[in-house]
């Protein structure tokens, strides 16, 4: 049986519903784009003046605020209300032929500061709570993450390596598969898929979700496939179209997320993993010139 979620834990409601939008109907869809592309309006808007901007029934509206987790649409409203208080405006730093070399590193510079402040505002400290309390805890950890998601399982797996974890990483779909169908009650595996449903790695979480284990995923829409089977959900805030797999963007806020993860680690066994750090570090330090 699908598990419900509670999805308005996160503090900037506009990221949640680009995170959620996929799996939107029709009609929430209309109202999510009236909403996005209008904030301060939707705020002075009744349900109804809403409904007609969007051009759909009052009802599409309500069922639009509470498919977000809000029980009605005045604290859909105070929460945007919040949003535009509290954040900053993110304009979108996009390329022109006519920029000039400066102005192209100012717009990247300015795309990637505002993708970690995204990532900040999504950030859900319950469920990272969660996730960090239980890779602890775990008997060993497996990362599986394909395509441009295998190279954040990699630099993961490093991470949580050097901590002291007992931890494994895979990237080829065949391997996760198998190593899927191996794990066991006890041990934690963490899936990473920005669009969250990526085949090879949504039926091995399956399968270890069977299996016993407990299953954390890192992803950008919090109502994709691989949710399905996750314990823990980690989002992350993206800006990928379709032809855009794998963007530098998308990359930092998976580092970032697991940056944030790895510290907290640190510093709740900070006994135990600065001694594997040291460990670690003594073992290469003969590698130096």
């Amino acid at each position: 049986m699908k598990k419900t979620r509670k999805l308005n834990n996160s503090s900037n409601t506009l990221l949640m519903i680009s995170s959620v939008y996929s799996s939107m109907t029709k009609a929430e869809k209309k109202v999510a784009d009236a909403v996005q592309n209008n904030p301060e309006e939707a705020v002075l808007s009744t349900v109804t003046d809403l409904a007609e901007t969007a051009g759909v029934g009052e009802t599409s509206v309500i069922r639009f605020c509470r498919a977000l987790g809000f029980r009605g649409y005045h604290e859909f409203k105070l929460s945007i209300a919040q949003d535009l208080v509290n954040v900053p405006n993110y304009n979108n730093g996009e390329i022109d032929e006519s920029d000039t070399a400066m102005d192209i590193v100012r717009k990247v510079t300015m795309n990637n500061e505002n993708i970690l402040k995204n990532t900040l505002d999504l950030l859900d400290i319950e469920q990272m709570t969660k996730a960090v309390e239980a890779i602890i805890a775990a008997n060993k950890v497996y990362i599986y993450g394909v395509g441009s998601s295998g190279i954040t399982a990699l630099d993961t797996h490093y991470r949580l390596m050097r901590l002291g974890m007992k931890v494994e990483a895979q990237r080829d779909s065949h391997i996760i598969a198998m190593s899927a169908a191996m794990v066991e009650k006890g041990d934690v595996v963490i899936g990473i898929s920005t669009s969250g449903s990526t085949k090879d790695l949504v039926d091995p979480l399956k399968q270890a979700k069977e299996n016993g284990a407990r299953v954390i995923c890192l992803t950008s829409h919090a109502k994709s496939p691989i949710t399905n089977y996750a314990d823990i959900v980690l989002l992350i805030p993206t800006r990928e179209m379709p032809f855009q797999g794998g963007a530098l963007s998308t990359k930092m806020a998976q580092i970032h997320v697991l940056d944030i993860m790895s510290t907290l680690i640190t510093t709740l066994k900070k006994d135990e993993t600065n001694d594997s750090i040291r460990k670690t570090a003594n073992a290469v330090a003969d590698k130096l010139y």
